[in-house]
């Protein structure tokens, strides 16, 4: 069993930063492939970022240049680093694992999840 928990949200101005963690507990968790996925009220969840096993990372187009992920294995943490933040970022970031091979985009190939950390981006 993976443990996943998130930290870091809060509120910020539009324009602002703001960087959220995830730390796991459990199985090693450099095996795992780390997703960052986020659910804003009314919507679905939504893929925002995965980092795989090798560093190698992909980033949904509404936030690429603009959220960087990154991956600490001695410290069992994942990041998403937020920058330039805009109101239609407001939402609750889940960090999700998986073994799946590559990046999936796919919430449904996650595996385990985190309850999330709420992060409101004021205009």
């Amino acid at each position: 069993q993976v443990q996943l928990v998130e930290s870091g949200g809060g509120l910020v101005q539009a324009g602002g930063s703001l960087r959220v963690s995830c730390e796991t507990s459990g199985r090693t968790f450099s095996a795992y492939t780390m997703g960052w996925f986020r659910r804003a009220p009314g919507k679905e969840r939504e893929f925002v970022a995965a980092i795989g096993r090798s560093g190698n990372t992909l980033y949904a187009t509404s936030v690429k240049g603009r959220f960087t992920i990154s991956r600490d294995n001695a410290k069992n943490t994942v990041y998403l680093q937020m920058t330039s933040l805009k109101p239609e970022d407001t939402a609750d970031y889940l960090c999700a694992a998986t073994v799946w091979l590559g990046l999936p985009v796919d919430a449904n190939q996650y595996v385990y999840w985190g309850q999330g950390t709420q992060v409101t981006v004021s205009s």
